[in-house]
């Protein structure tokens, strides 16, 4: 019976090693997302994203929400070409990823900063799945506000 537990311990803990191991690999995309926005990079920000992928906000207003759309191919333009001096710099307060195979979805608070101003916060929501390549993101949807951040 012993023999029994230390195997399932063994197990678990073999189990939930892989888990953080995926979790960390799906974090690393994000992160490098903003590294490569705020050096301006578009080439190293296209690699992490799947060819079909599509981004959205959402837009609040008083009675509801619109649904604004952004090619991920306008998104490298703008961040390549801001002004020089200019640094869009997006910092994640926290991560919350879920996996299940080879898809994960990431919830993602976070504040932007134009240089060293504060411009707003929100929500950004990805979806990834792994491919032969590694994680991709195939879809970020965001929230953005000035206030209650």
């Amino acid at each position: 019976m012993k023999k029994i537990y230390l195997l399932v311990l063994i197990f678990s803990f073999f189990i939930t090693a892989l888990k953080a191991q995926e979790e960390k690999e799906v974090e690393k995309v994000i992160a490098t997302l903003f590294e490569g926005m705020k050096a301006k990079d578009g080439e190293k920000v296209q690699k992490l994203f799947h060819p079909d992928a599509s981004m959205q906000t959402v837009i609040a207003e008083e009675n509801g929400a619109t649904l604004g759309s952004n090619s991920v191919s306008d998104f490298i333009t703008r961040i390549s070409t801001v002004a020089e001096g200019t640094v869009l710099d997006e910092r994640i307060l926290e991560y919350h990823i879920k996996i299940d195979g080879h898809m994960a979805s990431a919830w993602t608070p976070y504040e932007f900063y134009v240089s060293d101003s504060f411009s707003h916060c929100g929500v950004n929501s990805f979806q990834m799945i792994k491919t032969s390549d590694g994680w991709k993101i195939t879809y970020v949807i965001d929230t953005r506000r000035k206030e209650g951040c």
